[in-house]
């Protein structure tokens, strides 16, 4: 039941990482190459004038990567507390030594428990993709720096 919860949110995480890459990622890419490309076409400039010049033209790009990661390790960070805070409470209630049926009954509640945190966080995904959307498109010179 776990690794079907665990495949429920890389799914979704997928599919979320998709969908700002298609709305905004690529177009920032195609941006950041026709720049580079720009740079490359000057053929008085130094190599490091040439370099610096891509470097730049890249800057929107890793800003915007880096803000997804941000996001997405927040995410995934609420989730392992919330998953966590499930085996904690099950540890505390467990007896020293518990017998087959105790771990069995208290397998089921942690997994339970785990499957609680788990659609309580896909539900915060639809926010957390309209928010990420909302950021990027102020532009690149609005997103935050982390």
């Amino acid at each position: 039941m776990i690794e079907e919860q665990k495949q429920r949110v890389e799914q979704e995480i997928t599919k979320l990482v998709d969908d700002v890459d298609r709305s905004f990622l690529r177009k920032m890419q195609v941006e950041m190459h026709l720049c580079a490309a720009k740079c490359c076409e000057n053929t008085s400039a130094s190599i490091d004038v040439v370099q610096a010049c891509v470097q730049k033209c890249s800057v929107p790009v890793t800003k915007a990567e880096r803000y997804l990661h941000k996001e997405l390790n927040e995410f995934q960070g609420r989730l392992q507390r919330c998953v966590m805070q499930c085996n904690d409470d099950i540890k505390a209630h467990m007896p020293p030594d518990p017998t087959d049926d105790q771990i069995a009954k208290y397998t089921a509640q942690f997994e339970r428990c785990a499957v609680q945190c788990v659609n309580k966080n896909m539900d915060l995904i639809p926010n957390l993709l309209k928010t990420m959307k909302s950021v990027l498109a102020k532009g690149p010179s609005r997103i935050p720096d982390v």
